[in-house]
């Protein structure tokens, strides 16, 4: 395996293909990832960071179903869209629903096509669902307000926080072998977990190395 693209005293980020990077990593308790599965996007814009909705633009993968066959053996494992290949995960109460309005109406007529209301979230936890509520639509964000967009799935800090602090222990090693932006190893930094990430794109892994590089925020708790 090569050695990492960036490491620090709690976050480790390899650059290379998840399905060949994440088999050598030994020590890994709990798997917390947003992985690509069926659709990925590509800015259309000369500037990296490009942070304008119209400039990233809808492209097919390699043609194959995505599996999360990989990911599944281990003791915590927590995968966001699962709704969108349940049909390859087993059954789970363990559920987290991701409320992305927190309180606004949805109004959206049956057939319109445009983000979802919330995000799913499958975990192999057996215990009840619980809901996140947290807006995240366009401009309309509970945290984060001054921030580019660096992802077109970018998902916030304060909720991978959340997430974190409720699906896995303190003393877990926890990876996400399609880190993206790197908002789960930022929180799990802010947090004080130890943390693997990996990211094909280089471009990511350098916004996710300048990410983490930038110190831990004190929260005092999670709620």
């Amino acid at each position: 395996m090569s050695k990492p693209y960036y490491q620090d005293e709690l976050v480790t980020l390899y650059h290379g293909d998840s399905l060949e990077v994440l088999p050598a990593i030994v020590g890994i308790t709990a798997i917390v990832s947003d992985p690509p599965y069926g659709i990925n996007y590509r800015s259309t814009s000369s500037r990296s960071n490009s942070a304008k909705a119209s400039n990233w633009k809808p492209i097919i993968g390699d043609g194959k179903p995505f599996s999360p066959e990989h990911m599944l053996g281990y003791p915590r494992v927590v995968l966001f869209g699962g709704n969108h290949f349940a049909d390859k995960l087993p059954a789970s109460p363990g559920w987290l629903i991701w409320d992305k309005l927190n309180g606004l109406t949805s109004k959206r007529p049956l057939g319109f096509n445009e983000q979802a209301d919330c995000e799913l979230v499958w975990t192999n936890i057996d215990r009840p669902a619980r809901l996140f509520s947290h807006r995240w639509m366009g401009m309309l964000k509970d945290s984060e307000r001054d921030e580019a967009r660096l992802h077109p799935t970018q998902k916030p800090v304060a909720l991978m926080r959340w997430v974190i602090t409720h699906t896995t222990s303190a003393d877990d090693l926890i990876c996400d072998p399609y880190a993206g932006s790197g908002s789960t190893l930022v929180a799990a930094k802010d947090l004080g977990r130890k943390v693997v990430g990996i990211e094909m794109d280089e471009q990511y892994c350098e916004i996710i190395a300048k990410r983490c590089a930038q110190g831990v925020l004190d929260f005092g708790g999670v709620a």
